[in-house]
């Protein structure tokens, strides 16, 4: 005998708190899996739109980052002569050499210290990264204490706005201008002239060169003959590469915690529904004997049954 289907509705509503917890659970597996994916996507995303597919970093062999890095400045000097590197308007290069430094600021409010990045750059760094632009004030003169700010730097960190000054690399530096990267990774970042930075920091080398290509498809040559060079150590990557292999760490992690953190939800989603269905049929087994005998009359007088 069929059971008709108000009766299951009218079921879930009798033990309406038992149905919310049951789908709450389950919602909540789903939640946990979509979050993750959501973060480590969006994680790569904004690495990879950090950079742009015709330009280059070159940075030293086996460095994972430019963090890590190390150029000299002969050999930047080599790559700088090479002929893939596209000239600008000005008659002069489209390559900036610039270092990258990994400091401790506090936060706003917390007091807090966080990482910040110290970017080193040159006349043309701005000019390589068209999705930077500067949102108040100037940019710093070459050979002084001034840097500019991302606009995530302003609003979080201390002394990081317009005007205000920061200290590190055993000196004040100030705040001349303030710079929109949109969604990319810049907007964390702290730019000043790289000659002076290298010196505030005892560094003798460059981190990374980045350039322009004159034509986007002559990469593979370039790369090729430099990594070869036995003068170099170096690699060069396109600057949409370099950032996804940053990204691919951190999004393979996240994905694989996802994965794991829905398995352990899932389970307990699934124990949590079945003692629900347990209990419930545990307490209505007076109903259920009564009711047998009376299901098995029926069936008999229907003829579902000899």
């Amino acid at each position: 005998m069929a059971i008709p289907y108000f009766y299951s509705y009218r079921n879930l509503w009798t033990r309406r708190l038992t149905t919310f917890l049951t789908a709450s659970g389950m919602a909540l597996v789903v939640f946990v899996f979509a979050a993750t994916l959501m973060l480590a996507e969006g994680l790569r995303r904004t690495l990879v739109e950090t950079g742009s597919f015709d330009n280059v970093v070159v940075i030293r062999k086996s460095a994972v980052s430019e963090v890590q890095s190390g150029v000299e400045r002969p050999q930047a000097a080599v790559v700088e002569s090479q002929p893939e590197v596209a000239i600008g308007a000005d008659g002069r290069p489209l390559l900036a050499k610039e270092i990258v430094v990994l400091i401790n600021l506090p936060k706003r409010g917390t007091n807090k210290p966080a990482n910040v990045i110290i970017r080193g750059v040159g006349q043309s760094s701005l000019q390589l990264r068209p999705q930077v632009r500067l949102k108040e004030g100037r940019m710093p003169r070459p050979g002084s204490a001034e840097v500019i700010a991302g606009a995530s730097i302003a609003k979080r960190f201390k002394g990081g706005g317009l005007g205000e000054t920061l200290r590190f690399g055993m000196r004040n530096w100030t705040v001349v201008g303030v710079f929109d990267a949109g969604s990319t990774g810049f907007s964390s970042e702290i730019w000043g002239d790289v000659d002076q930075l290298m010196q505030a920091f005892r560094r003798p080398v460059y981190s990374s060169v980045l350039f322009k290509l004159r034509d986007p498809a002559s990469f593979d040559a370039f790369k090729q003959r430099v990594e070869g060079d036995p003068r170099l150590t170096v690699e060069a990557k396109r600057e949409t590469r370099y950032y996804l292999d940053q990204s691919e760490a951190m999004s393979k992690f996240l994905s694989i915690l996802g994965i794991a953190l829905t398995i352990i939800f899932s389970l307990g989603a699934i124990i949590g529904a079945m003692i629900t269905m347990y209990a419930a049929v545990a307490n209505r087994i007076v109903e259920i004997g009564t009711a047998g005998p009376w299901l098995q009359q029926e069936e008999h007088s229907l003829g579902l049954y000899p």
